[in-house]
C-alpha cells in the first residue's frame, strides 16, 4: 500500500491477482480474471474524515487509517471473487463490519496482548521488571517487533501471498514511472523502477512500531506513577487498554513522519528517515513480471482517467491485453 504524498494523490494496494490505485476521492480495481483477461472496476473512495478537523496534521492519520482498512478490505473482497469465481459482489454493510472488526481483533491479538502476556512471563523469570518499570514495555517493544518480522517471513512462504508481494512490486513500480513522468506509462518505463516506495504501508507499520514503542516507554510508566490498581489482572488491563487507546495518536503521528520523510526528498535526513522502511520492503515486495505490470498500470490509468470526476456508481469495463495477442 502506498500513502499519499505531500502533492501526489495516487496511492496503491495489493489485491489478489491485481492491484487498486486511488486517485483523490475514486479508487480503481484492476484484476486479470483465469481467463487472462484484465477487469477494471472505478469506484469513489469512502472517506470518514469529511470534515476539515479530520485532515488536520497529527489528527487526520487515525482517520485515514481505518477508511484504508474499510476500502482495502472491499477492493480485496471484489479481487477475490473476480479472480477465483469471475464475477464481483460488494460485501454487505454488516460483512464488512465484521470482516474489520476480525481483522483489528487479530491485529489487537498479535501485536499487542501477546507480546504483553510473553512480558509478563519474563517478569516472572526475572528478565524483565513490572508493567510501572521501563524496561517491561522495552522488552514489550522488542518482543512486538520480533512477531511483526515473525510474521511477515511466515506469510511470505505462502505462495498465493508471494503473488501478492509481486504485484505489490508492480504498483510500486507503476506509481514510481508515473510520477518519474506524470503521464500514463507503458511496461517498459514501469519495469525499469524500483520496486521499492518510500510511502509504502509497509513503512507506515514500521513507523507505527518504532513510534508505540517509544510513547510506551515514555508515558505509561509515568501515568502508572500516578495511578496503579492494586489487583494485577486490572493493572495488566489498564495498561492494555491505554495501549489501544494510544493508537490514536501513535497513527496520526506515523503518518506525518511517512509524509515528512518523502517531503525531505533524497538530503541525508530523508534517506535517514527512509531506509528502515525501504529494507523492511524487501520482505513485503517481490519483482513483478509484465504481465503483472500490465495489470498494475490498468488500475493506474483507470485511477487517473476517473480521478477527474467523482465516480458516483461502479463502472466496470473489461480491458484487453497489451501483451497477449
Amino acid at each position: 500500500m502506498t500513502e499519499e504524498g505531500e502533492s501526489l494523490a495516487v496511492g496503491g494496494q495489493a489485491v489478489m491477482e491485481g492491484v487498486m490505485m486511488r486517485n483523490g476521492d475514486v479508487y480503481s480495481i484492476a484484476v486479470r480474471r483465469a481467463d487472462g483477461e484484465i477487469v477494471a472496476a472505478s469506484r469513489p473512495w469512502f472517506t470518514l474524515a469529511r470534515g476539515s478537523f479530520f485532515k488536520k496534521p497529527c489528527i487526520r492519520g487515525f482517520p485515514l487509517l481505518l477508511e484504508t482498512m474499510i476500502n482495502g478490505i472491499k477492493a480485496l473482497n471484489f479481487s477475490a471473487e473476480l479472480a477465483l469465481q469471475g464475477e464481483g459482489e460488494e460485501l454487505k454493510p454488516w460483512q464488512l463490519a465484521l470482516t474489520l472488526a476480525a481483522a483489528m481483533l487479530f491485529a489487537v491479538g498479535l501485536f499487542i496482548v501477546t507480546p504483553h502476556f510473553l512480558t509478563m512471563l519474563l517478569g516472572y523469570l526475572g528478565i524483565s521488571g513490572g508493567v510501572e518499570f521501563f524496561s517491561f514495555h522495552l522488552w514489550d517493544g522488542l518482543i512486538k517487533f520480533s512477531i511483526f518480522l515473525c510474521y511477515i517471513a511466515a506469510i511470505s512462504c505462502l505462495r498465493d501471498i508471494r503473488r501478492v508481494f509481486q504485484y505489490h512490486g508492480a504498483e510500486h513500480k507503476a506509481i514510481s514511472a508515473y510520477e518519474s513522468s506524470f503521464r500514463p506509462v507503458d511496461v517498459e518505463l514501469a519495469e525499469r523502477q524500483s520496486r521499492l516506495h518510500p510511502r509504502c504501508g509497509t513503512t507506515f507499520l514500521l513507523f507505527v512500531l518504532s513510534i508505540a514503542i517509544i510513547l510506551h516507554v515514555l508515558l505509561l510508566p509515568l501515568l502508572l506513577f500516578f495511578w496503579v490498581p492494586e489487583n494485577a489482572f486490572y493493572k495488566h488491563g489498564v495498561v492494555i487498554v491505554l495501549k489501544l487507546l494510544l493508537m490514536i495518536p501513535i497513527s496520526s503521528l506515523a503518518y506525518e513522519a511517512i509524509r515528512l520523510g518523502a517531503r525531505l526528498g533524497d538530503n541525508f535526513f530523508g534517506k535517514i528517515m527512509r531506509a528502515p522502511g525501504l529494507l523492511l520492503q524487501t520482505l513485503t515486495t517481490r519483482e513483478p513480471d509484465r504481465r503483472q505490470l500490465e495489470v498494475s498500470l490498468t488500475a493506474l490509468n483507470e485511477a487517473l482517467k476517473c480521478g477527474n470526476r467523482h465516480a458516483e456508481t461502479e463502472v466496470i469495463t473489461p480491458s484487453y491485453s497489451l501483451l497477449d495477442p
